[in-house]
């Protein structure tokens, strides 16, 4: 209800790309199109979210993220949506920190994803593929997403928390509920939210409280505690920095992990030079994140008046760096809304951001979805759709709520 009255405050903007609606029904591609060939520095006057800029093609996005100064995460937050009104509690996240405290934070917990630990960990990663494969029947119709992407990235989030087994899914719950921006056009919602919010921080308070003054061990939690930027968190940034890894763990790899199954049937010459030539997995992992884009935006905050293709950014503006449209930007991908698995330039996306905020679990991603391609390979497995997919319905997570498939052999 709070949306519709909202809808009948101002008309449509054709060129507001952050309705909800353009997700949900998969019709984002035309707007962004427009808008990365007419206006790519292009301001929102009114919009659910408020008035902000939309910066939607390749070259702009990194000329903003190389500005951390300028552009802050930290002033306004990462999403559109402001999840607080200014009276009520912080959450910090370090990814929503700008310098110093970014990177002191960042660096505690960048060793769990370092090239010798994507090594340690890629034997028990194919194992667990190997396993969740195992258990589906080739010709039965079942929800790849839930079956597959969920359970998958599940496992590897409750491994690198050392999260208990059985309670997995409270991370997919959590995250759901964590990275769902729409929720603060609904006060009830909103609260809803910070009361999950508060039941994860409490969950792994306890989780923390067992780990102190032991020995530190390869998972985040340890690692945090074995931090001096991390160790002395207050409770709020304590959430804020454990929803930040786990909707970064859950999403990323969660709905590129869909897209492989969704995108490839879109494409299916694609899908078949892949199957006869294994050795392109890599480069298709990288070229299937870049088509799916699982964050289709971050903010950024203007700390200072700044000229921006043309177009003048004062103080205190909201920018919205659409990574979903930079990722089909004509001049830098060619034939930018396919899926080419041979293409070229695939790494060169920006699904995982730019510049000191980048990923910083990129690689567990691309791991896990590429050891996901190769034991499907090695089964001569493929995902057929049979049934049009359930998507978020947010201009943040761009991912598939539902995708009903059946396996068949090649």
């Amino acid at each position: 209800m709070a949306t519709l009255a909202k809808d009948q405050l101002h008309p449509v903007d054709p060129l507001d790309v952050s309705r909800s609606e353009l997700y949900r029904d998969d019709t984002w591609q035309e707007p962004f199109r427009t808008l990365r060939a007419t206006a790519p520095v292009h301001y929102t006057e009114q919009s659910d979210y408020g008035a902000y800029w939309s910066v939607s093609t390749y070259k702009p996005i990194v000329h903003v993220e190389s500005l951390p100064e300028i552009f802050s995460s930290e002033v306004g937050g990462i999403t559109l949506a402001d999840f607080l009104p200014e009276s009520d509690v912080k959450m910090p996240m370090f990814i929503a920190r700008d310098r110093p405290v970014h990177t002191a934070q960042r660096r505690s917990v960048a060793p769990a994803f370092t090239p010798s630990e994507m090594v340690r960990m890629s034997d028990d990663i194919r194992r667990r593929t190997a396993e969740v494969l195992d258990t589906l029947s080739v010709g039965e119709a079942f929800d790849w997403v839930d079956t597959v992407s969920i359970e998958l990235t599940t496992q590897m989030l409750a491994i690198l928390f050392d999260f208990p087994w059985e309670d997995r899914r409270k991370l997919t719950f959590w995250s759901d509920w964590a990275g769902d921006i729409e929720l603060v056009k609904n006060e009830d919602l909103r609260q809803q939210r910070l009361q999950y919010m508060f039941e994860c921080g409490a969950y792994f308070q306890n989780l923390w409280n067992q780990k102190v003054g032991k020995e530190p061990t390869p998972d985040l939690i340890s690692m945090m505690i074995h931090s001096d930027a991390m160790s002395h968190m207050d409770q709020y940034e304590f959430i804020g920095n454990l929803i930040l890894l786990i909707v970064g763990g859950n999403d990323t790899t969660r709905n590129t992990m869909s897209a492989y199954a969704y995108g490839l049937s879109q494409f299916p010459d694609e899908r078949a030079k892949l199957e006869s030539n294994p050795e392109l997995i890599p480069n298709a992992t990288q070229e299937i994140i870049r088509w799916q884009t699982p964050l289709a935006h971050m903010r950024r905050t203007a700390t200072q008046d700044y000229e921006l293709e043309g177009q003048t950014i004062r103080e205190g503006d909201k920018l919205a760096l659409w990574y979903l449209s930079a990722n089909r930007d004509e001049t830098m991908f060619e034939d930018a809304d396919w899926i080419v698995v041979d293409r070229p330039n695939a790494r060169r996306h920006l699904a995982f951001g730019h510049g000191i905020h980048r990923c910083v679990g990129a690689r567990l991603a691309e791991l896990q979805v590429t050891i996901l391609l190769e034991e499907m390979a090695k089964r001569r497995l493929r995902v057929n759709v049979i049934g049009a997919p359930t998507r978020v319905s947010a201009c943040f997570v761009h991912g598939y709520r539902k995708l009903p498939v059946e396996l068949s052999r090649y």
